[in-house]
């Protein structure tokens, strides 16, 4: 069992936020390789399926961003994962919009989702980056990542989701580097 993890805000009026990639990545895995439908479960929502050969809990933490970490620690313990079985779906400032990058361990970064992660499972869990870009200053930061993907967006979002869902199974079978070059290849495309 491994547990991917999205990393977002719950609530309508965050749904669109740059904040709220990581739902999207998930649902959009969901969406893709016809998982169960989601239900309420460890302080979030939880849908279970299948990428390739790989069982695989999907986790949308509804303790917003800021303690993501108690959610995620839940399904942990319940499934007695260890944090290497855990895949945390997040947005990137460091990264051009489009742009996914996959890591092990790492410093939070200022990502207070991250940082509730480390709190409640350590460091040793896999990130998968979703860039959104830097909005050019820091004063910026907050309303750049709080606020909603501009129309002229919606299509490279899209593409990007699209891109992460369909290369799912290389990242379930801990193929990485191919997992972000397929997923760059598409996106050139």
């Amino acid at each position: 069992m491994q547990l991917w993890v999205g990393l977002g805000n719950p609530g309508a009026n965050h749904a669109l936020n740059r904040h709220n990639v990581g739902f999207m990545a998930v649902d959009a895995i969901a969406e893709v390789h016809g998982f169960d439908p989601w239900k309420k479960q460890f302080q979030g929502w939880s849908a279970t399926g299948r990428v390739g050969t790989e069982r695989l809990l999907l986790l949308k933490p509804a303790t917003y961003m800021n303690e993501s970490g108690r959610s995620i620690g839940e399904a942990r313990h319940f499934y007695k994962l260890e944090a290497a079985d855990i895949t945390v779906f997040h947005d990137e400032l460091d990264l051009d919009p489009g742009r996914v990058k996959v890591k092990v361990g790492g410093g939070a970064a200022g990502h207070n989702g991250l940082r509730s992660t480390e709190a409640h499972v350590g460091n040793g869990f896999r990130r998968v980056r979703l860039g959104i870009g830097h909005p050019g200053h820091k004063d910026r930061v907050l309303g750049h990542v709080l606020g909603n993907y501009a129309k002229a967006e919606i299509d490279s979002l899209a593409a990007m989701l699209g891109a992460v869902a369909a290369e799912a199974p290389l990242l379930a079978s801990a193929h990485d580097v191919r997992f972000m070059n397929e997923v760059a290849r598409r996106m050139a495309d």
